[in-house]
């Protein structure tokens, strides 16, 4: 191993995490939580595991980039909550026998909305938005272990108001392919705000996560489990105190159950073919989230399928977190030296 390269990861490991919790306040960029991949939305929205041929699994961990995404390009868009609209694109290729290397661009559009001064006055339409740019670089450490980093450099312009932030995701991923099991962990978001909305720095929305995937031989079914949000055990959420009315005076919950569940994403995977998946996710904290609105039965839960057809594959997912908003994500990839043959 290059142990002047572990030297750079930890000095650049040790800052961020100083940035991070040199700032307090309200997380800001929480935009970041989005996935891009539909694979990923579709089995609960947090996967940091899954091995398959799709660049867009890059973007839950720098580690899952390698030489076999070779000149692949990944698009994506969302159809999000609202007038909200997300799309974005990601190039990766090899740079050498252990390396690769990514860039990425996304935009998240949040629409028109009224402005008002203080007063109330109409002050016409404004917009907002986030822009992401991303460069991710993985390297293989031996034939099981592949470490990636990805940097970010994040910008958000709300109606007059602007900030500016640079954060960094590393990521380790061990993989047996004799065994088909995939284990990864994942620090995300580290990093902090060099130009901000007002003289109040606001922190980014760091975490660590795990996660383990598992395709059983003979069947083809593919199990994963992915724990998210474990810098902050506790999490408790709001619920009516009636569960008939929605409308009822809210209370706290919180146990060590629900505690564990809220931070748990569960994804179950059909493969009939090599070139075809049939997912279905469940995320618990999206639906207690959802206690307080019309929630229905769908509420948490999250559907997808992929296809991949010679040098192009296809992706889409759906899911409902209650029952005022359906959100509706594609993505397609393809892969330029398959093309120009």
């Amino acid at each position: 191993m290059n142990y002047r390269r572990l030297h750079i990861i930890g000095l650049l490991v040790l800052t961020m995490a100083m940035l991070c919790h040199a700032q307090d306040g309200t997380n800001a960029y929480n935009f970041l939580s989005i996935p891009v991949s539909s694979h990923i939305y579709a089995v609960g929205g947090h996967n940091i595991t899954i091995i398959d041929d799709d660049i867009n699994l890059v973007e839950q961990n720098p580690a899952l980039m390698g030489g076999e995404i070779d000149k692949q390009v990944g698009l994506n868009y969302m159809r999000y909550l609202g007038g909200s609209n997300f799309m974005g694109a990601r190039y990766g290729q090899g740079i050498s026998k252990h390396g690769a290397l990514a860039v990425g661009l996304q935009y998240y559009s949040y629409g028109s909305m009224e402005g008002y001064d203080i007063t109330g006055t109409a002050m016409g339409q404004f917009s907002a938005s986030d822009l992401n740019f991303n460069v991710t670089y993985s390297h293989d450490i031996n034939d099981y272990l592949r470490g990636g980093i990805t940097v970010k450099l994040l910008h958000s312009k709300y109606e007059q108001y602007s900030a500016t932030a640079i954060a960094a995701d590393l990521g380790v991923n061990y993989y047996n392919p004799d065994h088909e099991v995939s284990a990864s962990i994942v620090a995300k978001h580290l990093g902090g705000q060099v130009k901000q909305f007002n003289d109040k720095k606001d922190p980014l929305p760091w975490d660590i996560q795990l996660g383990v995937s598992k395709t059983f031989t003979g069947l083809p079914l593919r199990l994963s489990l992915t724990a998210y949000g474990l810098t902050k055990w506790k999490s408790p959420y709001l619920t009516p105190s009636d569960n008939n009315n929605t409308r009822s005076t809210l209370v706290e919950k919180e146990s060590f159950a629900s505690n564990l569940l809220r931070h748990l994403v569960f994804g179950v995977e059909v493969l009939p073919k090599d070139n075809l998946y049939l997912a279905i996710g469940y995320n618990y904290r999206t639906r207690t989230d959802m206690s307080t609105y019309n929630r229905n039965f769908l509420s948490g839960f999250s559907v997808g399928a992929g296809l991949r057809v010679k040098s192009f594959g296809l992706g889409v997912a759906l899911a409902q977190p209650h029952t005022g908003a359906t959100t509706l994500m594609f993505n397609l990839t393809t892969t330029l030296g398959e093309l120009l043959r």
